[in-house]
């Protein structure tokens, strides 16, 4: 600015410190941005270490970056975007990612339930794959109940897996959640599996559970010839080691994709909001619309509808006290 207009703006020349360098201008400097519609789609499969495999309409598989526009963790597993550069897939190129699609689904987890981060798991995946293990480690029903709600606040259908079914029966989950809609698939070692497969074929499918429980050698009798690495149980934590370190998306036989993703110790669910959780209770949920305005749905609220329910013996009290565990844990504080 030159001193005349200095002096006619008001600023007092003699005190700089009034006077403060112009700041980094952040708009582009055109409104004419680059078209990116005639670009190659291709599908997230995995990610490491800043680089993104990708694999295109015409099963080519390339190595790509991620444009510096696009920003940190905007790109995860699943993902549709457009590729610029060398999209030949020869060793040695680099495609660069410039664009990406908008999403049908994304499935998102918080570390804890008062964590407000959320941590996307997988985008555009049709449906969710539970395991569970019924023993070595022990299953854990709260973490299937909170995966089901965070599914069902994606838009995701859910499917539950239930693994080891050689060391304890699972007919108790079978009727639990068969009888709220929900598939219930078992698998042993050597069984054939064809249940599975007729949920998974033609469908993007992610597998969500903890450490152990048998998500990777799920998927080798599923997709015969991938060799994911498998690992055991510690006998003195319970806990299984981590052997998938990041999500890969794995194509079927007889098409559609599933989607491996590391173990998870927790599933917070922060980003759902209290009706969205009780929506994930679908049996709760059509009884809650009889409760009175303003109903918490909690031991001590009056005139609930399902504790009326409950005493009924139409709902199962296990069901009702982990939507009551996790509309506390949510609850803001």
């Amino acid at each position: 600015m030159s001193p005349r207009r200095l002096a006619s703006s008001g600023i007092d020349t003699g005190d700089w410190s009034s006077y403060d360098r112009p700041r980094r201008r952040t708009k582009p400097r055109t409104k004419q941005r680059p078209d990116h519609s005639s670009l190659p789609v291709g599908t997230v499969i995995t990610i490491d270490r800043g680089r993104y495999r990708c694999r295109l309409d015409d099963d080519v598989e390339v190595i790509a970056a991620k444009a510096r526009q696009l920003g940190r963790k905007s790109v995860i597993v699943g993902d549709k975007v457009r590729l610029d550069g060398d999209v030949s897939g020869a060793e040695g190129t680099l495609a660069r990612i410039v664009h990406t699609e908008d999403r049908t689904t994304v499935l998102r987890r918080t570390a804890e339930d008062t964590d407000p981060h959320e941590r996307p798991i997988v985008a555009n995946a049709n449906q969710v794959v539970i395991v569970t293990a019924l023993a070595d480690p022990p299953p854990r029903p709260g973490m299937i109940d909170r995966i089901l709600v965070a599914a069902h606040a994606a838009g995701v259908s859910p499917i539950l897996c239930l693994t080891k079914a050689d060391l304890a029966p699972g007919d108790d989950f079978v009727e639990l959640y068969s009888d709220v809609g929900i598939p219930v698939v078992t698998s042993r070692p050597g069984s054939d599996l064809k249940d599975l497969h007729e949920l998974l074929d033609g469908r993007i499918s992610v597998l969500v559970g903890h450490s152990g429980v048998g998500k990777s050698t799920l998927i080798n009798a599923v997709v015969p010839g991938v060799h994911r690495v498998t690992g055991h149980v510690n006998d003195v934590t319970g806990r299984g080691r981590h052997t998938s370190t990041s999500a890969e998306a794995i194509p079927l036989p007889q098409g559609g994709w599933i989607i491996d993703t590391p173990g998870v110790r927790s599933f917070g669910l922060s980003h759902v909001e209290p009706d969205g959780i009780l929506a994930g209770f679908k049996e709760l949920d059509e009884v809650a619309v009889n409760c009175p305005r303003g109903c918490r749905h909690s031991a001590d609220s009056p005139e609930c509808a399902i504790d009326d329910a409950l005493a009924a013996g139409t709902v199962r009290q296990s069901r009702v006290d982990s939507l009551r565990r996790l509309l506390s844990a949510t609850a803001p504080r």
